[in-house]
C-alpha cells in the first residue's frame, strides 16, 4: 500500500552552503521556521483523519537535517515516537546534504524511526559542484549513499542536470555513478534560474546559459529511460509549482508546471514515431495510468501524429505495463516499450 507523505518544510535550515542556484524560501515556500511539536501533532492527526488505511510517512524537506544541532533534531523527532509506537505513524523520511552524513548519524536517525535519506547529491562531476558552491565533492556523495545503505535504510539521489560547466554527458554520468552506488530512487531537477541567486546574476551577465526548456526535456527524457532501464524509480521531474515557484520568480531555465508529463510524454512520442509508419488509421493501446502520456499535453502527440497523416486512436489496456504500448494497424498488432524498444544517443541531446 502506497504511503501517504506528510510534509514539513524546514526551509533552508542547518545548511552550511548557499549555492548558486538556491533560492530555498521560493523552493520551499516556506520562512525558514521550524515547526512545533504541536505543529507536527496537528498536522499528522489531520492527514491521518483522510488517509483511510494508508500508512503515513512524517517527511522534513527544504533544509539539512543533519546538518542542524543535535538538539534540534531531536526535538524535531521526538513527538513523532509515540505516534510510531501506537502505529498512528509508519517512518520518517529526512533530507540532508552528503558531507553532512555518517555511519552514527545513520545508526541514531534509524533508531528514532528515520527509514529513507534523500540526499542533494545534484552532481557527480567535481568541477560541476565547484562551479556550483556545493561545497562538497562527488567522492562525498558516494560515500554518503554507501554508508545509508548500510544502515539498512532507503537513500534517494536528487540530481540537478545543467549546473553551470554541465554537459548532458557529465549529467548521464553522474546518473550512473548513484545507481551504481545504491540509490533506491531518484528525483530529476533540472537546472532554474532563480529570482535574487547567484545564477541570476551570471544569467544577466552572460555567463551561464541555461538549459532551454527543450533540451531539458530532451536530456530528461534520456535520463529517465537509463533508470527504467535500471529498474530504479524517479518519484519526481522537475520543483513543484506548489510552493512559490511561478513565472515571475523563474527567470530562464528548464522550468514547466508539469515537466514529469512533459517528459513522459516524449518517449510515448518518441516510441509512436518510431514504430508506425506515416498514413493510415492506427490504434493504440496503453495502461490507463499513462492514457494522458501517450496522448500528450493539448493532445500533443496525436496532432503529431496527424501531421504525418496518421489517424490514432489511443485506448486503455489494463492489461498492459505503464511501459507498454500496443500497436494495431490493418496489417499487424504489436507490442513495444519505452524501456527496450527506444535507443537515445547522448549526442542527440
Amino acid at each position: 500500500m502506497k504511503l501517504v507523505t506528510v510534509p514539513f518544510f524546514i526551509s533552508h535550515q542547518g545548511c552550511p552552503h548557499t549555492c548558486v542556484f538556491c533560492d530555498q524560501r521560493a523552493i520551499s515556500g516556506a520562512s525558514g521556521v521550524l515547526p512545533t511539536a504541536g505543529q507536527i501533532r496537528d498536522r499528522i492527526a489531520l492527514w491521518r483523519s483522510t488517509a483511510g488505511d494508508r500508512p503515513l510517512e512524517a517527511a522534513f524537506f527544504g533544509g539539512t537535517f543533519t546538518a542542524l544541532p543535535d538538539e534540534i533534531q531531536a526535538e524535531l523527532l521526538a513527538p513523532l515516537q509515540p505516534l510510531l509506537e501506537v502505529g498512528t505513524l509508519d517512518s520518517i523520511r529526512i533530507s540532508t546534504r552528503p558531507d553532512c552524513m555518517d555511519a552514527d548519524r545513520v545508526a541514531w536517525l534509524s533508531e528514532r524511526g528515520v527509514r529513507t535519506i534523500e540526499l542533494g547529491v545534484q552532481s557527480m562531476d567535481d568541477t560541476v559542484l565547484a562551479a556550483s558552491g556545493r561545497g562538497h565533492s562527488a567522492a562525498d556523495s558516494m560515500n554518503a549513499i554507501r554508508c545509508i545503505k548500510n544502515g539498512g535504510l532507503k537513500v534517494g539521489a536528487q540530481l540537478m542536470p545543467g549546473l553551470p560547466g554541465d554537459t548532458p554527458l557529465s549529467s548521464l554520468a553522474s546518473l550512473e555513478q548513484v545507481i551504481a552506488a545504491g540509490a533506491d530512487f531518484l528525483r530529476i531537477y533540472p537546472t532554474v534560474v532563480l529570482q535574487g541567486t547567484e545564477l541570476a546574476q551570471r544569467y544577466a551577465a552572460g555567463t551561464f546559459v541555461p538549459l532551454s526548456l527543450d533540451r531539458g526535456v530532451s536530456l530528461c527524457t534520456l535520463l529517465l529511460q537509463r533508470a527504467m532501464q535500471a529498474g530504479i524509480p524517479v518519484i519526481r521531474i522537475g520543483l513543484q509549482a506548489d510552493h512559490g515557484l511561478d513565472a515571475e520568480s523563474v527567470l530562464a531555465g528548464c522550468w514547466h508546471p508539469a515537466l514529469g508529463q512533459l517528459v513522459r510524454s516524449q518517449l510515448y512520442a518518441d516510441l509512436l514515431c518510431r514504430y508506425i509508419q506515416p498514413g493510415g488509421c492506427v490504434t493504440v493501446y496503453c495502461h490507463p495510468a499513462r492514457l494522458s502520456d501517450v496522448v500528450g499535453m493539448k493532445r500533443v502527440n496525436l496532432q503529431s501524429q496527424a501531421r504525418r497523416g496518421v489517424q490514432m486512436q489511443a485506448v486503455p489496456d489494463a492489461t498492459l505495463n505503464k511501459e507498454e504500448l500496443k500497436i494495431q494497424t490493418e496489417d499487424s498488432t504489436v507490442t513495444y516499450s519505452i524501456i527496450s524498444d527506444l535507443h537515445y544517443s547522448i549526442h542527440e541531446v
